[in-house]
């Protein structure tokens, strides 16, 4: 009882980029500046996804779902962040720390699926251009953005209830901006095996299923394209899946360097 009671009263420190107190403003303003600019450029996504009736199909509702994401994403951390940066201080809450690990994993896993949800519809609109708009109808659309919400929603509860298993016996020191789940189950004092095997379990399948669907989708969208016999048709095709590859690239990217 006194271990779980020292638990839920435990701090957790996290490290900022830099300790010298001259580099904490310049520091505040490049990254609200940043954290603004994400911000701004994706309600205008939104908005124009929204106000525009001939943007409202499918790839442009799974693009409006996705800047909503994105704004989740980077104010699950950031502000927090910046807080602590003003206030020159490294410390974050035990509950606090826990609410930031479900909307981050959360968010993290519903821009992975998705990004193959996108994927998906990338490929009927080359596969078949003809049946596209009767396949990918909204209601399809709204129950594919359902299912990435609860299948995101039940896989945050579990890993962020799966952190209260482990007990704390000391104030710990995170290398990171925020609580990095991995980082938070191997500082702890008891056994983490449990941990480990739900970490390693939703990873290989929420995380190596969307990109073995990804990489299974281009792939027919390669053959598709390469099936072309216009040369402005394999281009305008390629072009169409450009954005998406690109941001596929920098999400599995820098998830890869973490």
């Amino acid at each position: 009882m006194e271990s779980k009671n020292y638990t839920q009263s435990a701090q957790f420190l996290l490290l900022r980029f830099s300790e010298d107190p001259a580099l904490q403003p310049l520091l505040f303003g490049i990254f609200l500046s940043m954290y603004l600019a994400t911000v701004l450029e994706n309600l205008l996504i939104i908005l124009a996804t929204v106000s525009d009736y001939q943007l409202h199909t499918s790839m442009y509702f799974l693009l409006s779902n996705l800047s909503f994401v994105d704004i989740g994403f980077t104010s699950t951390t950031v502000p927090n962040m910046l807080v602590n940066i003003h206030t020159q201080s490294k410390v974050i809450r035990y509950k606090g720390c826990i609410a930031q690990v479900y909307f981050f994993i959360q968010c993290l896993m519903l821009d992975n699926i998705l990004l193959t949800v996108m994927s998906y519809d990338h490929y009927m609109a080359i596969f078949r251009p003809l049946h596209y708009t009767v396949i990918m109808d909204p209601k399809l659309c709204v129950l594919l953005v359902l299912a990435c919400w609860m299948l995101s929603v039940l896989n945050a509860l579990l890993q962020s209830l799966m952190v209260l298993w482990p007990s704390f016996c000391t104030d710990l020191e995170i290398p990171h901006f925020f609580c990095d789940l991995n980082q938070i189950v191997h500082s702890a004092c008891s056994d983490t095996f449990p941990n480990d095997v739900v970490i390693y379990v939703t990873t290989v399948l929420l995380g190596g299923g969307p990109l073995v669907g990804i990489l299974h989708s281009y792939f027919k969208i390669a053959s598709s394209i390469h099936a072309i016999s216009s040369a402005q048709g394999r281009y305008k095709a390629f072009s169409t899946c450009m954005s998406h590859l690109s941001v596929v690239s920098l999400f599995y990217g820098t998830s890869l360097g973490e």
